[in-house]
């Protein structure tokens, strides 16, 4: 009976661990890539990866199969907490070191690299855009005020919308709306408004972002869950857009979202006990 009850365990555990939900499995990432935390598509079926706090000041691409092709180190850069990835229209690269568990950084920065895919050497120069939230006086803030991690932006128009990640107790769930412009220098930040994600299976915390080549749909990624965007007007999309929450019926460590196209979007998570570590697609529907 116990070898029954231990084999039927097993199986449960194997199963869970195979359930993709609404996402297609595309490959499993290389062992180097368990902390991902951002990416951006490449055009020759790559994509680049950054990693979170504790890691090197690389980034990464792998492909489809799941191979490591190349390592870039980034100069003058420091992967603080390195949370998300951004491209525009030129192939330049952003990367989000605005990680900030404790709401007590006072160095949040992003870093605009020039197309990776175009360099043939081991390293590439980064930019650095440094910037602040006006309306956080206290580092850290009091634990219901603790509004200023972040883990999602997109690139727009020569501007960043960051959308924080909340960190409160009691928990409320609300993520603030910032824009900063993509130049060199130090910015304040411009707050633009907040959205509290509708209550799903998980708390609806902002683990990224991206909007379509197009310009027409934004997505927020959560545990398990996307917010979709559309029929917006720019800046405060939270408040002037309809709103599609899609759950996504799976609910590993999902950390990254990206356009491959304006329909498609590739998505990872951690590693987190045994699981994860993965690169997915998921369709949009109408």
């Amino acid at each position: 009976m116990k070898k029954y009850l231990l084999l039927l365990l097993w199986g449960i555990i194997v199963s869970c661990a195979n359930n993709y939900g609404q996402l297609t499995y595309i490959t499993k990432l290389p062992n180097k890539l368990a902390e991902n935390s951002g990416m951006v598509p490449a055009k020759d079926s790559t994509v680049w990866f950054v990693m979170d706090s504790g890691n090197p000041d690389k980034i990464y691409q792998a492909n489809y199969k799941g191979d490591l092709v190349r390592e870039l180190k980034i100069k003058n850069a420091k992967n603080n907490d390195w949370e998300d990835m951004a491209s525009d229209e030129n192939g330049n690269v952003y990367i989000g070191d605005f990680g900030n568990n404790s709401n007590d950084r006072k160095n949040l920065a992003i870093y605009r690299i020039p197309d990776p895919n175009a360099e043939n050497g081991d390293d590439i120069e980064a930019e650095k855009m440094e910037f602040y939230y006006p309306e956080q006086t206290q580092f850290p803030p009091k634990k219901n005020k603790f509004l200023y991690d972040a883990e999602a932006f997109f690139y727009y128009r020569n501007n960043f919308y960051i959308i924080t990640k909340n960190r409160t107790r009691p928990f409320n769930g609300e993520a603030l709306l910032y824009k900063v412009p993509a130049l060199e220098g130090r910015h304040k930040a411009q707050y633009l408004g907040s959205f509290v994600p509708p209550k799903g299976k998980m708390d609806g915390q902002v683990t990224s972002a991206d909007i379509s080549p197009n310009g027409k749909t934004i997505v927020l990624l959560g545990k398990g869950t996307l917010w979709v965007f559309t029929n917006f007007t720019m800046d405060n999309f939270f408040s002037n857009s309809t709103l599609k929450t899609i759950d996504l019926g799976v609910y590993t460590q999902l950390e990254s979202v990206s356009f491959a196209n304006n329909n498609t979007l590739l998505l990872s998570d951690e590693e987190s006990r045994k699981m994860g570590r993965n690169l997915y697609s998921f369709v949009l529907g109408n």
